[in-house]
C-alpha cells in the first residue's frame, strides 16, 4: 500500500538500513495530524475519528483523538524549538478552551469528567497526554492562554489527582498531570501526594533487569517502554532533575534497553506480544527516550535504525487507511488484536514514538550513520529471568522469537478462569513474524490437557528460572491447567514446562503430574499462512504419538487472514514426560525439525538430547527445573 502523504527522499548514505531521516519523522507526524484533524468538532475540542466506539463511548473517544494527536504535535513542535509551520498549536488552544468550558455537559465540545477508573476512567488516561503536551509546548501555548482558560484546564486536570486510577501504569497519569502543574507553578500538596504515590508503587512493581510489572501481578509487555519507563524518565528530563530517584529510573531504562533492543526483527517489526498492540510503533518509544536522555546502552546509529525501522515497518504494511488514519489493528484492521477499551483514536498512542523528535536536528540520533540492529549482527539467545522471558533471534531470516515463562495478565486477587484466556499472554511463544490465533480457533504454541473432552488453557504463569550460555538459553515455568464448561481445575493437575533455544530450534519439554486416567495432550506450533515464506514444524521426540498433523485457523492472525499450525497429540495419566522440537524459520534450508536431534534419553524426571551437527548435548531435569548444555 502506498503511504497517503508525501515523504522526503530517502537518504541511504546516512540511513543505509531504513532510508529515514529526521525529516521523515516530521513528515509522518504532520501527515497523521492532517488526516486526524479532518474529523474535529467546530470548536476543536474533540476529534471524532470514524470507526467502532470503545466501551467508554464516543465522547471519550473524541477526547482521546484530541489528546493523543496533541502529544504527537507537542513532540514535533518542542523538538523544533517552537517552530509550528502548520499552526497546530492554535487548533489545540481552541480545543482546550472549548473542551473545558463545561466539562461533563452533553454538548458538541465539552470533555467528559475524569472519574474513578471503574466509573469513567478513560479521561484519566487522556489527561496525561494533555498535560504532557502542555508541558512540552508551555513557552508557546500555555503561557499565551487566557488566565480563565488556564484555570479551567487545571481544574479539569485535577480530576486525575482526585480519583482512583486502575491498579497499574495508570498511576503514572496523575503523576504526569502533577508534574505539569508543578512545572507551571501550580503545584501543591495534592500534586506532591500524587507523585509520591506513583513513585512508591513503581518501586514495588520493579522486578529487576530493567523490567517493571504492570501492576502487582506479572504482566510484562510493551507498557514497560511506552509507559512505565517513559513517564518518570521524561519527567525528570524535562525538569532537569539529576537527583538519586531520577538517576535510578534512568539506569533502569538503560538496563531495559539492553534486552528490548534484541526484540525488533530484521524487518523492523516489534514483537507481537501483550495488549494494546494497535499502538504499533509506540514500541520504539523507549529506544527514542533513551537516545534523547542519554540513558541508553545503544549507539545513536543503532537507536535510529530500531526506531525508524519500526516506523517504516508499519507505514509499509497497511497501518494507515486510504485517508491517512491509523487503523485499529496491526498491519491493517484486525479485530482480534484489539481490547474492549480500543476506540478509533486509540492507535494514536503511537504518538509516543515521536519522543525521538525531542532530539534536535544536530543531535547524534539524527547525524550518526545508521548501524545494524542486534538481530542483524548474529544469532542470539538472551534469558531475562526477572520477567521470565527467553529471547531467541536468527540473523539469516531476521526473526525474533519470545518464549514466555513469566508474563501473564492475571492480577493477584483474581481467580483463573478459562473464559478470560488472553491469546496475547497465554501462549508459550510469540515472534516478530507471527501472531497468536484468535480465541475461537485452535491455539498456537500451546500445550493443552484434555480431560473429559474439555481442553485447558494457561492462565497464571509461575516462573521456575531462566539462563543462557554461548548460543543457547532456557526458561521454565509451571501452571495449573484451567478448563471451561465445568470445574475450572482438576485436583493435583500441574504442568511444568521448559524451553531450550538453540539456533532456529526450540526444545519443548513438559512434565505433566496429577493427570487423571484417560487424559490426553496436544502441543501446537507456530501459526503461518501457506503462502508465507516461513517454515513452521513440530517433531515429537518422546511422549507423543508418531507423526504430526496440521490444524487450520480460519480466522487467521494479525499477519495472515488464514493460517495453519502443526499439532502433536499424546496420552497422559499420573506423571508423564513429553518432548518435542519446534521450528519457525524464514531461511530456505534449515535442518528439518525431525533431524535437529539425533538421540533422546529419558531417565525418570530428566531428558537428555544430542543435537545434530555437533551442537552438543542438552539435559533437562525437573524437581527443581535445571538445564545444562555441553559441547564436545
Amino acid at each position: 500500500m502506498s503511504i497517503p502523504f508525501e515523504l522526503p527522499t530517502e537518504d541511504r548514505a546516512l540511513s543505509p538500513y531504513t532510508g529515514y531521516t529526521r525529516a521523515h519523522w516530521e513528515a509522518v507526524a504532520d501527515g497523521l495530524l492532517w488526516a486526524a484533524w479532518r474529523w474535529s468538532t467546530p470548536g476543536c475540542a474533540l476529534l471524532d475519528l470514524p470507526g467502532r466506539p470503545s466501551r467508554s463511548g464516543a465522547r471519550s473517544d473524541g477526547l482521546e483523538g484530541f489528546a493523543r494527536t496533541f502529544l504527537a504535535a507537542a513532540f514535533r513542535i518542542a523538538g523544533a524549538d517552537g517552530d509550528d509551520p502548520h499552526g497546530w498549536l492554535e487548533r489545540y488552544a481552541r480545543g482546550l478552551a472549548s473542551g473545558t468550558g463545561s466539562p461533563g455537559r452533553d454538548d458538541a465540545e465539552s470533555w467528559p469528567l475524569i472519574l474513578d477508573h471503574d466509573v469513567q476512567g478513560q479521561p484519566m488516561v487522556e489527561s496525561a497526554s494533555v498535560a504532557l503536551g502542555l508541558r512540552l509546548t508551555s513557552p508557546w501555548l500555555w503561557k499565551h492562554l487566557d488566565a480563565g482558560v488556564q484555570d479551567r484546564v487545571e481544574e479539569w486536570l485535577r480530576g486525575a489527582l482526585r480519583h482512583v486510577p486502575a491498579p497499574n501504569n495508570w498511576y503514572l497519569f496523575p503523576y504526569t498531570v502533577a508534574g505539569f502543574l508543578e512545572a507551571v507553578g501550580r503545584g501543591d500538596g495534592e500534586t506532591a501526594a500524587a507523585r509520591e504515590r506513583a513513585l512508591e508503587l513503581m518501586e514495588g512493581w520493579y522486578r529487576g533487569e530493567g523490567w517493571y510489572a504492570d501492576g502487582d501481578g506479572r504482566a510484562f509487555d510493551h507498557y514497560n517502554g511506552w509507559a512505565l519507563h517513559l513517564y518518570p524518565v521524561l519527567d525528570a528530563h524535562l525538569a532537569g532533575d539529576t537527583g538519586p530517584v531520577a538517576a535510578r529510573h534512568g539506569e533502569r531504562l538503560r538496563t531495559h534497553l539492553d534486552g528490548l533492543a534484541t526484540m525488533f526483527g530484521g524487518d523492523g517489526a516489534p514483537l507481537h506480544f501483550g495488549r494494546s498492540l494497535t499502538y504499533r510503533f509506540a514500541a520504539s518509544a523507549g529506544v527514542g527516550l533513551g537516545a534523547v536522555t542519554g540513558h541508553t546502552p545503544l549507539t545513536p546509529g543503532t537507536s535510529r535504525r530500531l526506531a525508524s525501522g519500526s516506523l517504516r515497518y508499519f507505514l509499509e504494511r497497511d497501518a494507515l487507511t486510504d485517508d491517512g488514519l491509523l487503523s485499529l489493528g496491526w498491519h491493517g484492521p484486525h479485530e482480534a488484536t484489539l481490547q474492549p477499551y480500543s476506540g478509533p483514536a486509540s492507535p494514536y498512542w503511537a504518538s509516543k514514538a515521536f519522543v525521538s523528535l525531542l532530539a534536535p536536528a544536530g543531535h547524534p540520533l539524527w547525524t550518526a550513520t545508521e548501524e545494524a540492529a542486534p538481530v542483524e549482527e548474529a544469532d542470539r539467545v538472551l534469558a531475562l529471568p526477572a520477567p521470565g522471558l527467553l529471547v531467541q533471534s536468527t540473523r539469516g531470516d531476521g526473526i525474533v522469537r519470545l518464549h514466555n515463562h513469566g508474563s501473564d495478565h492475571v492480577r493477584p486477587h483474581e481467580g483463573e478462569w478459562a473464559a478470560e484466556d488472553d491469546p496475547h499472554y497465554g501462549r508459550q511463544a510469540y515472534s516478530t513474524r507471527t501472531g497468536p490465533t484468535a480465541p475461537a480457533n485452535t491455539a498456537d504454541n500451546h500445550l493443552s490437557v484434555e480431560v473429559g473432552g474439555r481442553r485447558s488453557v494457561r492462565r497464571r504463569i509461575h516462573p521456575l528460572g531462566a539462563g543462557h550460555g554461548d548460543g543457547w538459553g532456557w526458561a521454565a515455568s509451571w501452571h495449573r491447567p484451567v478448563f471451561a464448561g465445568g470445574p475450572p481445575m482438576v485436583p493435583g493437575l500441574r504442568v511444568e514446562s521448559v524451553t531450550v533455544a538453540r539456533g532456529p530450534y526450540e526444545l519443548r519439554v513438559h512434565r505433566v503430574t496429577g493427570a487423571p486416567p484417560g487424559a490426553r495432550l496436544t502441543q501446537t506450533g507456530w501459526a503461518t499462512a501457506p503462502d508465507e515464506p516461513l517454515v513452521s514444524a513440530l517433531h515429537g521426540l518422546y511422549g507423543w504419538h508418531p507423526g504430526s498433523g496440521t490444524v487450520r485457523a480460519p480466522q487467521g492472525t494479525a499477519y495472515a487472514p488464514w493460517a495453519e499450525l502443526p499439532r502433536l497429540s499424546g496420552d497422559a495419566g499420573g506423571t508423564s514426560l513429553h518432548v518435542c522440537v519446534a521450528v519457525l524459520s524464514g531461511e530456505p534450508g534449515p535442518v528439518p525439525a525431525g533431524e535437529a536431534v539425533t538421540e533422546v534419553t529419558v531417565d525418570g524426571a530428566a531428558v537428555e538430547v544430542l543435537w545434530a551437527d555437533g551442537g552438543g548435548r542438552t539435559r533437562v531435569s525437573f524437581g527443581p527445573a535445571r538445564v545444562t548444555h555441553t559441547v564436545g
